[in-house]
């Protein structure tokens, strides 16, 4: 995705998936902040990137997670269940609209690699992957200026 990013100059439309901060998230968390609403939809996303690398063995075993400023009106809610933080991309976003890139360090590859390959069972409501899971986000994500994607790459 990240040298599709870099070769096209957009991210998305209508089949990625994203998280942002919900009407449903809001209500579901009423006492956060606005900080923390992100936080949870960002940690959402990282868990994303766990499912998006169990169906892609190719790609390095390393969560990434690209934030952008999107009006909520740019964004198609997904799920209204309580809680949620899932939309969709109803367009293309321009890397001029990115804010931040979000990679995981290579010393997260092995936890990253171990709960790729149970994430959906811990979505399920197994213990042991979840455990798994918590391993890999027990690494935070390292923070990367839009400008240093070639450098990613």
């Amino acid at each position: 995705m990240l040298a599709s990013l870099r070769a096209e100059g957009r991210l998305g439309g209508q089949a990625v998936v994203a998280h942002a901060v919900t009407p449903a998230l809001r209500e579901w968390y009423a006492e956060g902040d606005e900080e923390e609403l992100e936080y949870v939809a960002f940690t959402r996303a990282a868990q994303g990137a766990l499912q998006l690398l169990r169906h892609d063995p190719a790609a390095p075993r390393r969560r990434v997670v690209i934030s952008a400023d999107v009006p909520a009106a740019g964004l198609v809610r997904e799920d209204t269940e309580l809680g949620s933080s899932t939309v969709r991309l109803p367009q293309a976003i321009s890397v001029t609209e990115l804010a931040s890139i979000h990679v995981d360090g290579t010393d997260a590859e092995e936890s990253v690699a171990a709960a790729a390959e149970v994430v959906e069972e811990a979505l399920a409501g197994d213990p042991d992957a979840q455990f798994t899971v918590d391993g890999a986000e027990d690494h935070e994500l390292e923070w990367y200026a839009v400008s240093e994607l070639d450098e990613l790459l």
